[in-house]
This record gives C-alpha cells, structure tokens and sequence, in this order.
C-alpha cells in the first residue's frame, strides 16, 4: 500500500491547477478518494469528529447487502437448474448465478459511475460515493434475466432525472434505485413481470411465478409456505427473495448505526397492522391470507431494510421517521391488495413517502414549536 500511495503523490502534481491533465482532477480525486481515507480534516467551525465519513457510510450499506447478494446468486442457479429437474451442488448454483448477476452489476456501476464522472467533471466538483450503494441496490431488485442494455437505460434514467438533476448525491428527493426500477416496471413491463423473467433460462413447463404472482391471479393451492418465503427457495428478484438475509444485513446496519430503528420497525408494524385490518375484512382470499406474510413476500423486507432507510430520501425527525415508516408498510400492502397491476406496492409507496417526507419533517417542527410557545407562555403568566 505504501507503494501505491507514493505512486499517486508522484502523479498527483499532474492533476492539479497547473498540470497537463488538470481538467481530470475531479476523476483523479475519486480514485484516490476510493483508494485511501482522504488526508484533509476539519480545522475550525462547528463540526461534528468521528470516524465515520461518506465512504465508509456506503461501503458498510454495500457489505449489508452482501449476504442477499450471494444468497441470490445461489437462488439464481438452484431456480434455474429445479427448472430442468436437475440435481446440483451448491458451487454449480452458485456459479450459474454468478455468470447471470455479475454482469447486471458491472454494467450497473460502469453506466451510474460514468455518468457521475462526467457530471463531476463538466461541474469542477469532487465525485461523491453515493452511488456505491446504489449501483449495488439496482442489481438487486431487477429480475436475473433482465437485458443489460434496458438495464444500461434503466440506470441512466436513474442516474441524470432521479439525482443529478437536484443536484448530485444528497440532494435528490427520491431514492434512486427505485427510480431505476420504475422506469423497468413502466418503461419495459414484458421484462418486469409475468412468470418467465424470475428464472434465468427455466424449462418451458415450469412456471416462475412469484408469491405475489401467484396471489395476484388468486392461486393460493400451490402457494409457497412461509418458511420458504422467509429462506428465500423462491423465484423474484435477486436480491429480495430471501428475508433471513436481508435481516441479516438489517442487523449489521442497526449495529453500526448507519440506518434508522425507528424507519425499520415503523414500516414492518404499518405492514403488520394493515395485513391484520385486511384479516378482519376478509373480503376476498387475499385479504385472509395471513399478515404475516406479506413481510415476507415480493421486496417488503428489502424496501424496509435498505430503501426506506434512506438518510437522504426519508424523513429526518424522530417522530417524522415514525410517521413516514408507518405509512409506507401501510401503503405497500394496500396498493398490493386492492391494485392487481402493481402487486409490488413496496416500490410505490416508497416513491411516495419520498415525496412526502418534507411534510411530514415540517409539520412535526411546527407542532414542536407550538408547544413550547404553549409551554413559554405559562412561564410567564405564572
């Protein structure tokens, strides 16, 4: 490492105001940024010191996503391969699903990073890593057989109208990994749903269809059992299927505070509550189904865990994150039950949220400060 570091201090010089390829310095300070901690500190104002700086917030997020990640590689092959009817070892599962996700990933971070690059540069500005985590969620929430050059798309869609446009990471309104597959769901639907994308390369006579696939077309007799669900052993996209997993990486963000208890457990409980109401209405087959289910099924555990988390797109008071969890486990499991083209509500009712959680801060700021002018007021007349 000393090595590589003396070789980009001898290389610097040439990226700087005054050198041959100064007009690459905003690319240069990204490598050198994602290579080493960068050498400049706070020296004065009103700041708050620790170790945690914006690298090391997204490389954490990207290691909690890793156990859903080679869980789905391995789904991807064990799908693929009980498809045919063949028997297989865990590495054969895990080698087919590789050579069908890897690619999903490389071309997701060349298209989000190549973008960011050339914004950073034609700005003069310094490459943020934000997209280290999205370009690893972009993979996870679209089918093992999606086309790369739709993906490509998808991703610069993303990229330029879901952040830069607001300019740049910290600043947009929504979460632009949902944006990505909003764009897939509307823009490429025959890619994004139906039985025959959820397993790569399945056997004709095999269906594919998810849980929700299944309950959106009432087909409750060869539903899959809880513990499958919850293990993940069923078709969806790569990284949503298995909720043991995704907990997994739930437990490594609460551990290292990075995401938000309250956001978490609110969209579970507005899940849970909404699933029990539906119970108790018990309209339909659906609505009997039980609550507990839907935390299991299609990306409600994935969107709670590393969607609706995030710092940027939620709401930012205490009580504010209570309030817009809530409502988006709500909102996921109603648009679920009651709208049949979008079983997926997950993904629209974060898009939502994103929009409202302003509001929600605002209006919990303002009921705040009128009930310390109340509490003032009593002060002074005492």
């Amino acid at each position: 490492m000393k090595a590589l570091r003396k070789f980009i201090d001898k290389q610097k010089p040439h990226f700087q105001k005054g050198g041959k390829f100064h007009w690459l310095e905003s690319t240069f300070d990204g490598f050198e940024t994602f290579l080493f901690v960068p050498n400049t500190v706070t020296t004065k104002g009103a700041h708050i010191r620790d170790s945690i700086d914006m690298k090391r917030t997204m490389i954490v997020v990207v290691l909690a996503t890793l156990p859903a990640l080679l869980f789905g590689m391995w789904n991807v092959g064990y799908q693929h391969f009980l498809s045919l009817g063949e028997t297989t070892d865990f590495w054969q599962n895990i080698g087919y699903g590789a050579l069908k996700i890897v690619p999903i990933i490389i071309v997701s971070y060349a298209v989000g990073l190549g973008i960011e690059f050339y914004f950073a540069q034609i700005k003069g500005h310094e490459i943020n890593e934000g997209y280290l985590v999205t370009g690893m969620l972009i993979p996870l929430i679209v089918p093992p057989d999606i086309p790369l050059w739709i993906l490509a798309v998808a991703v610069a869609f993303a990229v330029i109208f879901g952040k830069e446009v607001f300019g740049g990471t910290g600043m947009n309104v929504v979460n632009p990994a949902l944006v990505a597959r909003a764009f897939l769901f509307f823009a490429y639907p025959g890619d994004m749903s139906g039985d025959k994308v959820w397993i790569a390369d399945k056997a004709d006579t095999f269906s594919g269809a998810t849980p929700l696939g299944n309950a959106l077309v009432g087909n409750f007799n060869h539903f899959h059992s809880f513990s499958d669900m919850f293990m993940g052993y069923i078709p969806g996209s790569v990284g949503e299927t298995s909720t043991l997993m995704i907990l997994i990486g739930a437990a490594i963000l609460l551990f290292t505070g990075i995401a938000s208890w309250r956001v978490m457990v609110s969209v579970f409980a507005g899940g849970l509550i909404m699933g029990l109401l539906f119970n108790w209405w018990g309209a339909n087959e659906y609505m009997n189904l039980p609550a507990y289910y839907h935390l299991v099924m299609g990306g409600f555990a994935f969107g709670a865990v590393f969607m609706a988390t995030d710092p940027v797109t939620s709401a930012q008071t205490s009580r504010g994150k209570y309030i817009y969890g809530f409502l988006v486990g709500m909102i996921a499991i109603l648009i679920r039950v009651f709208n049949p083209a979008y079983p997926e509500g997950m993904m629209l009712a974060i898009l939502l949220m994103n929009v409202f959680a302003p509001l929600i801060d605002h209006y919990v700021v303002e009921s705040n400060i009128k009930k310390r002018l109340k509490r003032l007021k009593v002060v002074v007349n005492s």
